[in-house]
């Protein structure tokens, strides 16, 4: 782990340079053993191999942060892990809903139909939520899927989009501007203001897209 200010009043902590599940498993343990500590602890932002604490510098320094933080990893060293979540995301692949799977396959040199079903044989783990609001970046994306972003982004991107974005899964949690490919969409909603928590998605967990033909929308 190295540790480096992010600002006056934040401290980024890194498990290395490459997404990898070992680094995950380190982002989602830090993240976990921080989240009931308060006293000047403002927020946490997990990421594919870090965390950023952001803390009340009138509170506690960044040394503070630090020797805060190296203790509560050591105490949970040996905490075990809660069994992920695995949920199933049912999918309308193609047409209007997934506009750019036609894009997707003749970059790829397959057909519509394989991308579709690679893109739902494998199983994808949440790494964080960010972006806009309960957005989950996925890892597991089959290599052959890889797809640049649109050279341009759209103005508007339908609510429950699923989606490519070079290595990475995506979906649209709400009606937003976005870059990434889109291949399908849901009916699931991805964040319900009355749901308690009300992100459906949270870090670590698993998640596996099912091919529904006439998904409602």
């Amino acid at each position: 782990m190295t540790v480096h200010p992010a600002s006056d009043r934040s401290l980024l902590f890194s498990f290395g340079d490459e997404i990898s599940m070992d680094a995950h498993a380190a982002v989602v343990r830090l993240t976990r053993c921080l989240q009931d500590v308060r006293g000047g602890i403002l927020n946490l932002h997990p990421a594919y191999t870090s965390v950023q604490v952001d803390f009340d510098p009138r509170m506690r320094s960044h040394a503070e942060v630090e020797a805060l933080v190296r203790e509560r990893i050591a105490s949970h060293t040996d905490a075990p892990q809660p069994e992920p979540r695995r949920i199933e995301i049912p999918v309308r692949y193609g047409g209007e809903d997934g506009p750019d799977l036609g894009n997707v396959a003749r970059h790829a040199g397959l057909t519509e139909k394989r991308v579709v079903e690679l893109h739902a044989a494998v199983e994808y783990v949440v790494y964080f939520v960010g972006f806009a609001t309960c957005f989950p970046y996925l890892g597991g994306l089959p290599p052959e899927l890889a797809t640049p972003r649109l050279a341009a982004p759209r103005k508007q991107v339908p609510e429950g989009s699923v989606a490519i974005g070079g290595e990475q899964a995506g979906i649209y949690p709400l009606a937003s501007p976005g870059g990434w490919r889109l291949i399908g969409r849901t009916h699931l909603k991805l964040f319900d203001p009355s749901a308690s928590p009300p992100p459906l998605l949270r870090m670590g967990d698993r998640v596996r897209f099912v091919p529904v033909p006439e998904a409602p929308l």
